[in-house]
């Protein structure tokens, strides 16, 4: 009778046993559930500070594009322009690594040469405050990764932004015209750059036209330098035939 009452107490015991392990996994499971939920709300925490920073980053974007648009007096649709390219190197992933202030100078650039509004390197890097060496090391990467098919530009899109510039009109800037479009035709500005070709057309012009303009003040005026402006300007006048005294 005693061997029975001590094998029911140990069963009694062991059940005891059994139960108290099983509230005690319980336990655990439970704190195993509340681990999982903080980890879950951090997680979501994360992405929302994140999904704030990213929102923030894009506004302050839109806002420099929209002051960085009014210095360069751009319209309003090589504005939208810039902004939707921000916005696709964003998507692609290409500001990783790139300061925004680059991917914003770039995609102004590359707005205006989009929409055809020029505007030199020279401009948009006074205007940015980032180098033209950076602005268009970061244009190739853009264009490229983007897909971007460009037109080239020409020296006869400058000319109307250039003589403003310089207080030359009418008489001046036609002829500025005429001589660019004879060079295009025979080939002469291939490989040089628009605005060497503008600034030396329009020096020529002035000349001609007996409303001269030095060719330092042409050279500021037009962002290119003085001995770009001479080479091009000579360049011109001997395949042309055109007499500069």
């Amino acid at each position: 009778m005693c061997g029975n009452e001590e094998e029911k107490e140990a069963v009694e015991k062991r059940e005891k046993e059994e139960e108290t392990g099983e509230e005690g996994s319980g336990e655990e499971g439970s704190l195993d559930n509340n681990r999982d939920l903080l980890r879950r709300l951090s997680k979501s925490q994360k992405r929302k500070r994140l999904t704030a920073a990213v929102k923030k980053q894009h506004l302050t974007a839109q806002s420099e594009i929209e002051k960085l648009s009014a210095a360069l007096s751009l319209p309003d649709e090589t504005k939208e322009c810039s902004k939707n390219l921000y916005c696709e190197a964003w998507e692609n992933n290409l500001i990783h690594g790139r300061s925004i202030e680059k991917i914003l100078a770039a995609s102004l650039y590359l707005a205006c040469r989009k929409s055809h509004v020029p505007r030199t390197l020279n401009e948009v890097e006074t205007a940015t405050k980032v180098r033209k060496k950076d602005i268009a090391k970061t244009c190739k990467v853009l264009a490229s990764r983007l897909k971007m098919q460009l037109a080239l530009t020409s020296g006869l899109d400058y000319v109307d932004r250039f003589c403003d510039k310089l207080g030359l009109r009418g008489e001046v800037e036609e002829r500025a015209r005429e001589i660019i479009k004879k060079a295009e035709e025979k080939n002469i500005t291939s490989g040089r750059g628009p605005t060497g070709v503008a600034a030396s057309a329009i020096y020529i012009a002035s000349v001609q036209c007996g409303n001269r303009r030095t060719q330092k003040n042409i050279a500021e005026a037009t962002g290119v330098t003085e001995v770009t402006l001479r080479v091009r300007y000579k360049e011109l006048s001997r395949e042309l035939g055109i007499k500069v005294e």
